[in-house]
């Protein structure tokens, strides 16, 4: 997936140590978010008790609607079993999940190493 030129947004998936990893580039706003949800939910449709990996280190900013599409993908996670592990956050994206206190509701971890087994 990749957004237009002015607000870019890119993800991958990728395999990294026999793990599917979700690499997201770019900036998470009030533009991109809609495709953001849009991706990320598909994606959740097809994770049945298992989890999906969030490789955000390369967002350069993301807002508040980022951080609602985060939510909402989340919950639908865990509606189905599954869950949502969110990797390498930038400090400017990591200080908006603490202004917001959502740090404690998310699992994050520092690198794709830490990330706890199934």
């Amino acid at each position: 997936m990749s957004s237009d030129a002015a607000h870019p947004l890119e993800i991958e998936r990728v395999t990294l140590d026999g793990q599917e990893v979700l690499r997201v580039r770019g900036e998470v706003d009030l533009r991109t978010a809609p495709e953001f949800r849009r991706f990320l939910a598909g994606e959740a449709r097809h994770v049945q008790g298992g989890r999906m990996l969030l490789d955000l280190a390369s967002v350069a900013h993301m807002d508040s609607s980022g951080i609602g599409t985060l939510v909402y993908v989340k919950r639908e996670l865990e509606r189905n079993g599954g869950r949502l592990i969110l990797i390498g956050l930038t400090s400017q994206v990591r200080s908006l999940f603490q202004v917001t206190q959502l740090e404690r509701f998310f699992t994050i971890v520092s690198s794709l190493g830490e990330v706890p087994k199934p």
